[in-house]
């Protein structure tokens, strides 16, 4: 189990990379988080949803994921609320105060629950985290962090941050703060983001292991060239950039509530394409390609695009005929309008929208969860995607013919295109699939010998990249020792 001393540590990249470790080593590994805070999701084949963060540890370890892997997500709706999904599937939403005030003991019965079924088909299980260990107020009521290595006698090792300074206070104070029976469960401690000659640490790893007396199995380097998917949003408008003049430009609309930003990683790394999350208008004409993304909240979203002008400048870059497209909540603003006749997302009923695509969204108390085989535009190419929305998207004139965008499994439609660069779709991952980019790229690449990127082979390579940077500066036979003690 990797553990941290704070959030933003590294624990989702470190647990991605022992899977690939173990599945490189001739194991059977599976990921496991009891309880993930995250916009961020993915669906299983059965229809049910998970973390992302676990998703993409599954796929590492080269395993289909089960939303066992991730038995508890919350997915915040508002400052003070969030979304609860136990077991793949919304059970309602609760206040910040009613899901913490009390000790979730039901809900910890169903994160253990899902943990052995999982144990017993995957060995081992590389279980993650969240935030902090040592909280001392929120202790009682974690189902996620110590309460649960107990649960799995896991072998667990505290990471830290050494970038953010205090890693001394940080690892012991930690540790200290953890009762006996939680501090024989630490085996060790891994120091992250090291900026430097990791020999000028020497004597700072020798005190933390003196004062902790545990030792310190890791210092690993600060790295920019390994790329993998990140668990939530909260660096991407660091991540902004502006236009630059010798790549397709590809603005994609920073939402406040936004959702699966990780829709847009295949571009990101896409060398032709340089991608920026923005909410300025300006910077939104100076796109090539505008992407209006997913949303947790879609009316109240859109409302904050209005605020700002958005809304506006985006219409105006359409009239002009740049390419606009939305997927889930972005595909819902670009039509007509709205309604929420049941106040699923707030008590705005029935709001404008673009008018882009002549298709209105009625959103609804069902929330559909769907891997998805589809056909995209005229290819005959078979891509893959999934849904996860609550509403349901319809033609303003039943009478009008609606040209849609992709076939679904062979028999439904999905989407709506007004032309070929203006459309929108509920499909998740629908740029994963490169017929998909090769088509929205075609307007700014008349090459057609133009290679298109491997998003699949560049991710496999990142995992195992990943997993060799950590052989290098991980004490990977300590932890296989302390493994095969344990079993």
């Amino acid at each position: 189990m990797f553990v941290g001393t704070a959030s933003d540590v590294g624990k989702s990249v470190i647990n991605a990379g022992f899977c690939r470790i173990f599945r490189q080593d001739g194991f059977h590994p599976a990921p496991f988080k009891a309880q993930n805070m995250s916009l961020n999701s993915y669906v299983t084949h059965e229809g049910l949803e998970l973390g992302r963060a676990q998703a993409v540890q599954a796929e590492a370890a080269g395993i289909p994921c089960l939303s066992d892997m991730n038995p508890v997500l919350l997915k915040p709706t508002t400052e003070k609320s969030s979304q609860i999904v136990l077991n793949g599937k919304p059970i309602g939403n609760r206040s910040a105060y009613d899901y913490f005030a009390n000790d979730k003991a039901e809900l910890f019965e169903a994160v253990t629950q899902a943990y052995d079924r999982l144990e017993k088909q995957y060995n081992p299980i590389v279980i993650e985290g969240a935030g902090s260990i040592s909280e001392l107020n929120l202790k009682k009521r974690d189902i996620t962090n110590m309460r649960i290595a107990r649960h799995a006698q896991a072998d667990t090792y505290l990471i830290s941050d050494i970038e953010r300074g205090g890693v001394f206070g940080a690892v012991y104070g930690t540790i200290a703060l953890l009762p006996p029976e939680e501090r024989k469960l630490i085996k060790g401690i891994i120091i992250n983001k090291f900026r430097g000659d990791a020999r000028l640490f020497t004597e700072g790893r020798k005190i933390l292991e003196e004062i902790c007396q545990v030792p310190v199995v890791g210092v690993l380097p600060y790295f920019k060239d390994i790329y993998i998917e990140e668990e939530d949003a909260l660096g991407l408008e660091k991540r902004s950039q502006k236009a630059q003049a010798d790549k397709i430009n590809v603005a994609v609309v920073l939402l406040r509530r936004l959702s699966n930003f990780t829709d847009f990683d295949v571009l990101e790394r896409d060398p032709r394409v340089n991608l920026f999350y923005t909410q300025h208008p300006a910077e939104v004409n100076k796109a090539d390609i505008i992407i209006l993304p997913g949303s947790k909240s879609t009316i109240q979203d859109l409302i904050d695009l209005k605020n700002v002008g958005m809304t506006q400048a985006i219409q105006e870059q359409h009239q002009k005929g740049k390419t606009v497209i939305g997927i889930c909540g972005g595909y819902q603003m670009m039509g007509q309008y709205i309604e929420d006749p049941h106040q699923v997302e707030s008590n705005i009923t029935h709001i404008p929208a673009l008018g882009i695509l002549p298709i209105k969204t009625v959103l609804g108390t069902e929330k559909t969860t769907q891997q998805r085989a589809f056909q995209f535009k005229h290819y005959p190419e078979t891509c893959q995607g999934y849904e996860i929305h609550m509403g349901v998207t319809s033609r303003v004139d039943p009478a009008s013919e609606l040209k849609f965008l992709t076939q679904l499994d062979n028999q439904t439609e999905d989407g709506c295109q007004l032309n070929d660069h203006t459309w929108g779709s509920y499909l998740h991952g629908i740029l994963d699939n490169p017929v998909v980019v090769e088509d929205l790229l075609a307007r700014f690449t008349p090459d057609e010998n133009t290679k298109p990127f491997d998003y699949q082979a560049f991710k496999e390579s990142q995992y195992d990249k990943l997993a060799d940077f950590l052989r290098t500066h991980i004490d990977l036979d300590y932890i296989y020792q302390e493994l095969f003690k344990t079993t």
